[in-house]
C-alpha cells in the first residue's frame, strides 16, 4: 500500500469554497471520481471527485473549513508501489491549505554607524508579489512606529476583491518609518515601510562603514530609532489603532448584503477580527430591536421577527448557502434597479410543427430538441440588432460597456436553490450544438457540477417556467445585465386571422429591464422583433 494525497482540482478560480459536506469516513473504499466531498462558494456547490481508487486513510478537512484549488482533502491508502505518494508534514507541522504569503520585498539597505558603534542597516520594504497587478487596499496596520518585529510577523494586512493577506517581515528590526495608511491602495513594488536593524558582520560588504567598535551584531531595540531624521514617522501614516477590527472579503460583502456598518459591530475574532458569526449575532439583535436596523444604511425598515411557533408546531430548516446568496443578489438587484416589465405573446404554431417534424432526426441524434434552444437563438439574433441589452452600466453609471459577444444565462431551479449556467457565444452555434448544450447544463446545474466559470460573463438571462405553468411573471434583472426575458406556459388559444379565429399555440413572454439604460422604444422594438422571429423561425436564417 501506498499513500496518495488528493487535492482539489481546478474549480473556476473560486476562492475560499467552503466545506458543506464529507461523504467518505476513514476505511472506507473509494473508487476512481467517486465524490468525496461537497464545496460550495458564492456562486455554486460542487462535489469533488476522487483522483484514485483507493482506502480513506485520513480525512485533512473539517465541515465549514474553506479551500481553494490544490487544498489537500484526503490521503487514501492505493495498491501499487508506482502510487504517487505525498509525504506527509513533519511533526508539529501544519497541513496548509493554501500557500503562505511571500515575505515582502526589501530595497538595497543604507548601511550606518549608529553612535554606539554597532552597524545599522535601514531597508525600505515593498509590498511582496501579491498574485495580482491591480491595487489592493491596506485595511490594518499591524505595527507603529518603534515596534520590534522577528522575521514572519505580520506588518500590515491587505484586502483585495477576492482575498484578505497579510504582510510578513522579511527580517527581524525596528519599525523605523510608516509610509502607507489605512485606506490606501497599493500595488506589488509599493514601498510599505523602513525597517532598522543591526547588521550580522558579513552584510552588505560593499556598502558597510568600517567601525573598530562594531565586533558583535546586537538584537535591535527602540534605541535605533532615536536619530529624529529617521524616526519621524509619515505625516500621512498614522500608528494604527489597536482595537480597530478589520474584516475579510466574505465578511465585508455579507455586510454591505445585510446593510450593516462594520464599525458598528463588536468582533470576536483573533486579533479583532470580523466573523460572520458577529454580523448574524448583529443583525439578529437589530430584528430585536436592541440595536439599529441592519438595513437602516437604505432607509428600509426590516420586517420584524416573529416566534412562529405561538400559533402551532412549526420546522425550522436551514437555508442552503446558494439559496441565501440567490436571495442577497435578487433583493440587492431589486433595490438598486428601476424595473419595468412589457409584455406580449408569440405565436410559436409553426415552431412547434417543425420541432415535433424533427424528433426522429433528434432521436438519432441523441439529442433532445426543446424550445429553449429556439428561444436562445431568437435571443441572440434581436440581441446583436439592439445592442443595449447587451451593455452594462459602469464607472458609477457614467458610461455603457457594449458587450461583442453573445452569452446568455438560462435559470435552472435545482434542489438546493437558484442557478443561472451561461451559454458562450449562442449566435454561433447551431440549434443542435444549443440542444445539447442545454441538456448538459441543467444536467450539472442539478448535479452541482457547474463550476464558478460557467455561471459568468452572460449579458442576458432567460427564465422559463414553461414546464411548471403560469400565464405570465415579472422576472428580475440579474444585474449588472440590463435586461431578462420570462416564459411562461403555451397555450391554444383562439386567435384571429382577420377572417375567422383559428386555434394558435401562443407563448407568454415577459420582458423585464433596467429603465436607466432600456427606455420603453428599446424595449418595444426588442419583444416584437423576438415575437416574429418565434412566429416565423425561417428569419432566424436571415
Amino acid at each position: 500500500m501506498a499513500k496518495q494525497q488528493v487535492t482539489v482540482p481546478d474549480i473556476g478560480g473560486a476562492e475560499g469554497a467552503e466545506v458543506i459536506e464529507i461523504l467518505v469516513a476513514v476505511g472506507e473504499s473509494v473508487s476512481l471520481d467517486q465524490s468525496l466531498i461537497v464545496l460550495e462558494s458564492d456562486k455554486a456547490s460542487m462535489e469533488i471527485p476522487s483522483s484514485s481508487g483507493g482506502v480513506v486513510a485520513e480525512i485533512l478537512v473539517t465541515i465549514g473549513q474553506e479551500l481553494s484549488e490544490g487544498a489537500p482533502i484526503v490521503v487514501l491508502d492505493v495498491e501499487g508501489e508506482t502510487a504517487a505518494a505525498q509525504p506527509e508534514p513533519a511533526a508539529g507541522e501544519t497541513k496548509a491549505v493554501a500557500a503562505s504569503p511571500a515575505p515582502a520585498e526589501v530595497s538595497p539597505p543604507t548601511v550606518k554607524e549608529s553612535a554606539d558603534g554597532d552597524i545599522v542597516v535601514d531597508r525600505m520594504v515593498c509590498v511582496p508579489d501579491i498574485g495580482t497587478d491591480e491595487p489592493v487596499e491596506v485595511i490594518e496596520l499591524s505595527v507603529g512606529v518603534g515596534d520590534n518585529v522577528l522575521e514572519g510577523d505580520s506588518l500590515l494586512v491587505l484586502e483585495s476583491d477576492k482575498a484578505s493577506m497579510e504582510v510578513p517581515a522579511p527580517f527581524s528590526g525596528v519599525v523605523l518609518r510608516i509610509l502607507v495608511g489605512e485606506g490606501d491602495s497599493v500595488r506589488e513594488g509599493h514601498e510599505i515601510l523602513v525597517l532598522g536593524a543591526v547588521a550580522p558582520d558579513n552584510a552588505a560588504p560593499a556598502a558597510r562603514v568600517p567601525s573598530p567598535q562594531a565586533k558583535t551584531a546586537k538584537r535591535p531595540t527602540p534605541a535605533v530609532a532615536s536619530d529624529p531624521a529617521i524616526s519621524k514617522p509619515s505625516s500621512t501614516a498614522p500608528a494604527p489603532d489597536k482595537g480597530a477590527s478589520y474584516a475579510g472579503p466574505a465578511v465585508r460583502k455579507l455586510a454591505r448584503e445585510f446593510g450593516i456598518d462594520i464599525q458598528a459591530v463588536q468582533a470576536s475574532g483573533p486579533r479583532g477580527r470580523l466573523l460572520k458569526e458577529d454580523l448574524h449575532a448583529y443583525a439578529k439583535k437589530a430584528l430585536s430591536g436592541g440595536a439599529p436596523a441592519a438595513t437602516a444604511g437604505v432607509g428600509i425598515p426590516a420586517v420584524p421577527e416573529i416566534d412562529f411557533s405561538r400559533f402551532g408546531e412549526i420546522e425550522v430548516v436551514a437555508r442552503s448557502k446558494m439559496d441565501k446568496v440567490t436571495a442577497a443578489n435578487l433583493q440587492r438587484s431589486w433595490l438598486n434597479v428601476p424595473h419595468v416589465t412589457q409584455f406580449d405573446d408569440a405565436d410559436i404554431t409553426d415552431m412547434e410543427a417543425f420541432r415535433g417534424s424533427m424528433k426522429s432526426e433528434a432521436e438519432k441524434r441523441g439529442a433532445r430538441l426543446t424550445p429553449m434552444p429556439f428561444l436562445l437563438k431568437a435571443c441572440a439574433v434581436a440581441l446583436r440588432d439592439n445592442p443595449k441589452f447587451r451593455s452594462s452600466l459602469t464607472d458609477h453609471g457614467e458610461n455603457l460597456a457594449y458587450k461583442q459577444y453573445t452569452h446568455i444565462g438560462m435559470a435552472v431551479d435545482t434542489p438546493a436553490g437558484l442557478v443561472v449556467p451561461v451559454l458562450r457565444d449562442v449566435d454561433k452555434k447551431t440549434l443542435w450544438e444549443l440542444a445539447d448544450e442545454v441538456i448538459d447544463l441543467a444536467t450539472r446545474a442539478r448535479d452541482r457540477k457547474l463550476k464558478p466559470a460557467q455561471m459568468q460573463g452572460g449579458c442576458f438571462t432567460i427564465s422559463s417556467l414553461g414546464g411548471i405553468g403560469g400565464q405570465g411573471f415579472t422576472p428580475i434583472v440579474n444585474a449588472p445585465e440590463v435586461g431578462i426575458l420570462g416564459v411562461s406556459r403555451a397555450a391554444t388559444k383562439p386567435v384571429w386571422n382577420g377572417s375567422e379565429f383559428a386555434p394558435r399555440k401562443m407563448l407568454p413572454l415577459s420582458l423585464s429591464y433596467d429603465h436607466r439604460v432600456i427606455n420603453g422604444g428599446d424595449a418595444g422594438r426588442f419583444l416584437t422583433q423576438l415575437v416574429e422571429l418565434l412566429s416565423d423561425i425561417r428569419k432566424l436564417m436571415l
